[in-house]
């Protein structure tokens, strides 16, 4: 191993809750330990310390303050990184080049949520989300808050644009679920089928409550260095990428698509890898039609539209590219992009179980942020 190589070392989850329960600190200090125990190191091995939390402004959000509730002192690195869904990425991405240039050795980098509240529902955390004052109060006004109504516009000019026919979510909700009946994890392991999902309620059309993420209190922490450890196996990032279209959405021409490509493309440049050398993709998936649009921008299905390639079986068990293989954030659960990171994880060090995929060895993991507008891609790779 170089100086050059960054590995991933240690993954610590916390339960992931449907109730409200414990604060973000709380669940953060939880994942931590358990992924540094995983990395078999201790707290004082720790020089840099990255944290992300969930958008907007709220009292118990996630900050650098968790530094000294955590325990962690004489850090040469301590930020806060906030992208929305690109954030877990963007933290690995900041954590290989600290270590790569020699500011940091060992980087923890933790992500923690609790927007169940007692009393409220739990879609009503994030249903501010998105927007600024004066530039979609149209949307606001016109009763579009929060990201079900705005995605699932997004859905029907997609599904439009691409000739792809509705029942491909479907096909997305009842694959996620599949995986997720696998995974000790998910929050939703029911069996689905066909017509359960018909059966779910409609929220915005074509959005049913089954082709949206469900959120849960919990955390999830990983750790990175470049030193000998003596843990479970080594995964190293082998490479990443992002692209921020900055769309304004203002003018009738400009579309709701484009730039994961160059961001997957960069990630897969710096690993020297192909598309043909994934053997997983874990995409951050807050709605099924996400799933469909990110197979179709990543250019992850050759010449077959994404549509037919999630209904033909290709993304599920014993398909050409299992992804999602936890069930995803719409069955899984969602912790933003660590929810793709985690299963990423698990699945290239061979723990999956029952879902394990086998001779998993390289995995592309995809994030997003708001309605599109962040993109962030990483190449992970059981280190030999």
């Amino acid at each position: 191993m170089s100086r050059c190589d960054v590995d991933l070392i240690g993954l610590g989850m916390t339960a992931m809750s449907l109730r409200p329960g414990a604060t973000p600190l709380r669940l953060a200090a939880e994942a931590s330990v358990a992924a540094l125990t995983d990395a078999h190191i201790d707290r004082a091995e720790v020089d840099g310390l990255l944290v992300g939390s969930s958008q907007g402004v709220r009292p118990d959000r996630l900050g650098v303050g968790f530094a000294a509730a955590g325990g962690f002192r004489d850090l040469r690195l301590l930020e806060h990184v906030e992208i929305k869904g690109a954030t877990t990425i963007a933290m690995i991405q900041r954590a290989r080049h600290a270590i790569t240039t020699g500011e940091a050795s060992t980087v923890l980098c933790v992500f923690a949520d609790a927007p169940l509240v007692a009393g409220k529902g739990a879609g009503s955390t994030y249903a501010q989300s998105g927007g600024n004052a004066g530039v979609r109060g149209l949307e606001r006004a016109s009763g579009l808050l929060g990201s079900v109504p705005t995605y699932a516009l997004l859905a029907q000019r997609w599904l439009h644009t691409t000739g792809t026919d509705a029942a491909a979510l479907r096909s997305v909700a009842v694959t996620a679920r599949r995986w997720a009946q696998d995974n000790p994890d998910a929050v939703n392991r029911e069996p689905l089928d066909e017509d359960g999902y018909d059966a779910s309620p409609m929220i915005a059309e074509p959005l049913r409550r089954l082709d949206c993420a469900r959120p849960v209190n919990g955390a999830v922490a990983v750790v990175l260095t470049n030193r000998p450890s003596t843990g479970a196996a080594r995964l190293r990032v082998r490479g990443t990428g992002r692209h921020h279209p900055v769309r304004r959405r203002r003018a009738g021409a400009e579309s709701w698509f484009g730039g994961g490509r160059r961001a997957v493309d960069d990630a897969l440049e710096q690993a020297g890898m192909s598309r043909s050398d994934l053997d997983i993709a874990e995409l951050y998936d807050p709605f099924s039609i996400v799933t469909l649009l990110l197979l179709d921008e990543y250019q992850l299905t050759g010449d077959v539209p994404a549509g037919h390639f999630v209904r033909d079986g290709q993304t599920g068990p014993g398909g050409a590219l299992p992804t999602n293989t936890g069930g995803g954030q719409l069955s899984g659960f969602y912790l933003q992009g660590m929810t793709p990171l985690a299963e990423a994880v698990v699945q290239l060090r061979g723990d999956g179980g029952k879902r394990q995929v086998p001779d998993a060895t390289v995995a592309l993991v995809g994030g997003i942020g708001g309605r599109l507008d962040h993109h962030a891609a990483l190449v992970l790779e059981r280190a030999a």
